[in-house]
């Protein structure tokens, strides 16, 4: 196959595309046309992947759990899932916090600039402090008692209910491993089939891939931009040194914290990892939702990584309810940008404060894009300084955002590798002609359609 027929290199064209396209777009005057024209594709590409999330979770989750031999397998992926997720997130908070206090950013951010951005993005502001007041009077036990649905259809209709979701699917897959196999195998059968069908659905939803990424990559650059091309400049000059310290983190993170991981806990080559799980780490940047990247991610780790279905259908999907690397980097070096930016120190205390309310939120945040701001306003109100300091960074919050996104989805795949190749469930897929499954996989469907 013509490597210009490859879903990824479409997908990669497409996002080049849309960025072109909305800086063009930005540079003419085009926001309407873009809006009316362009946008929509993205936003219907969008909606096809949240539509098959929930489905995703809940057939996966059950059928890889009533798939263990027993309880004490599900004691140990588990443990395992939670313990690599907490742990990854611990180090990416302590490194944002290690960045941003050695480079301080917030020293170079003229006063006229803060008064600006404070007075432009003052209205995003006040929306995400009224969800913060709404979590910040919570009680603290209050996340346990939301992981418990009531009505799980009224669940089900919701995307932001995706941890109400995994607990329903863990209950009833735990429920399913300790009835009698042969009641417990019809309804396991049916599951099985949904989680097949939801596969194949997956399959033909990102045929539309490049052309959603374009959509979504050419609204995000029109809508950062607005009516006024010159200020993407202003922006970037303004807080380019701040958002450099946290893609820093990120880099660390996918490109030094994973491979450590990987190395010393799986076989798997570095180069195959992370050519395996580039389709979902597109998809993760021009969409900016874990969640929506679910499906996508679960066909990387499989069919390209080689784990299997059992650890990839319980570690996924946990982790894009509970797993926040990017996020988590993200939040520290914002914390104390903003506090450096407003002439407050922070102590210790005042840090050791972040990284566990952090720790804390990243269990339950939504996997939708912008969750993490909201959590960001929580944690400034919890070490005193002023939520509205986030106004200074919502110029970049987008494609930082996007960033983050894609940090995540790379930690799900980590994660993934690691518990499938202890559990000796996961087995390095290579390609003797140099290609990857998912590119064979789509030589099959050609074929079958001609």
């Amino acid at each position: 196959m013509p490597w210009y027929k490859k879903l990824h290199w479409q997908i990669i064209i497409g996002l080049i595309l849309g960025l072109i396209f909305g800086v063009i777009a930005a540079m003419q005057g085009w926001q309407q046309f873009t809006a009316n024209w362009v946008a929509p594709f993205g936003d219907i590409f969008m909606n096809l992947l949240m539509l098959i999330a929930i489905p995703l979770i809940l057939a996966s989750l059950i059928v890889g759990i009533s798939s263990l031999g027993d309880l004490d397998e599900l004691a140990s992926i588990g443990g395992k899932t939670i313990g690599l997720y907490i742990v990854a997130t611990v180090i990416a908070l302590v490194l944002g916090l290690v960045l941003v206090n050695t480079f301080q950013p917030g020293a170079v951010v003229p006063e006229a600039m803060q008064t600006e951005l404070q007075e432009t993005y003052g209205g995003d502001v006040e929306e995400r402090e009224a969800f913060a007041e709404e979590a910040a009077e919570r009680g603290p036990l209050d996340p346990f008692v939301d992981m418990v649905p009531s009505n799980f259809f009224d669940s089900a209709s919701d995307n932001a209910n995706m941890l109400q979701i995994v607990f329903v699917a863990f209950l009833v897959g735990v429920a399913l491993l300790l009835v009698k196999r042969e009641k417990a195998e019809p309804l396991i059968n049916f599951f099985e089939s949904l989680n097949a069908l939801i596969i194949k659905l997956v399959e033909i939803i990102m045929w539309t891939a490049p052309i959603g990424v374009f959509g979504l990559i050419a609204d995000a650059i029109v809508s950062v931009v607005g009516d006024q091309p010159g200020q993407i400049m202003e922006l970037l000059g303004a807080l380019g040194y701040y958002s450099a310290v946290v893609v820093l983190g990120f880099a660390i993170m996918i490109f030094v914290v994973y491979p450590i991981f990987l190395r010393l806990f799986t076989d798997q080559p570095l180069y195959e990892f992370f050519r395996g799980i580039a389709p979902a780490q597109l998809v993760a940047f021009s969409t900016s939702s874990s969640g929506a990247t679910l499906p996508v991610t679960m066909d990387c780790v499989e069919k390209n990584l080689g784990v299997s279905n059992e650890v990839s259908s319980f570690v996924v999907p946990l982790g894009a309810t509970i797993n926040m690397h990017g996020t988590a980097i993200y939040q520290a070096v914002t914390a104390v940008f903003i506090a450096q930016v407003l002439g407050m120190q922070l102590d210790l205390m005042a840090q050791a404060t972040i990284v566990i309310i952090a720790v804390m939120a990243s269990i339950g945040s939504a996997a939708v894009p912008a969750a993490g701001v909201v959590m960001l306003v929580v944690i400034l109100e919890a070490i005193g300084v002023p939520s509205a300091g986030i106004a200074l960074i919502m110029g970049v919050e987008r494609p930082l955002d996007m960033l983050r996104t894609l940090n995540n989805v790379t930690g799900d795949a980590m994660v993934a590798s690691v518990v499938g190749a202890t559990e000796g469930k996961a087995a390095p897929i290579e390609m003797q002609d140099g290609t990857m499954p998912t590119d064979v996989q789509e030589e099959e469907v050609m074929e079958e359609a001609e």
